[in-house]
């Protein structure tokens, strides 16, 4: 079976595509898409480009058919992720809940870092409040 685009160029879809192989029907990647959205549309969160790749294993024994993996630029940092679920929506809610830690992640360390960065109020950096 060929892989078919799922959206990469469209503009709901943004510069994150998905792409599916097997046998997933739009309902099935519409709702993917829109967990994957729902990460990556954060506010304050830089421009995010890579891609999603859905598959569904044609065997009917395999316990859990569905994979997922993906590579997704956040700003500077690259974010990887894998899932593998009995079905579409289990699917789709690890591979949100796994994206999002990653990123939560990536935004608090690049929080941190500016915040180190900043030299202290008595050298000149930054002051809380203003005295005067």
């Amino acid at each position: 079976m060929t892989p078919r685009d799922t959206g990469a160029d469209s503009p709901v879809a943004g510069p994150v595509g998905v792409r599916a192989e097997g046998d997933v029907d739009e309902q099935e990647l519409d709702y993917i898409r829109a967990k994957v959205r729902a990460v990556l549309d954060r506010p304050g969160l830089p421009p995010a480009i890579g891609e999603v790749r859905i598959s569904r294993a044609t065997a009917h024994h395999a316990g859990q058919p569905w994979t997922a993996g993906g590579e997704i630029r956040v700003g500077r940092d690259v974010v990887v992720v894998h899932a593998r679920e009995a079905s579409a929506h289990e699917l789709a809610d690890r591979l949100q809940d796994r994206l999002r830690a990653q990123v939560e992640r990536m935004a608090h360390r690049e929080d941190s870092a500016r915040k180190a960065a900043d030299p202290p109020p008595w050298r000149g950096g930054p002051a809380d409040a203003q005295q005067g």
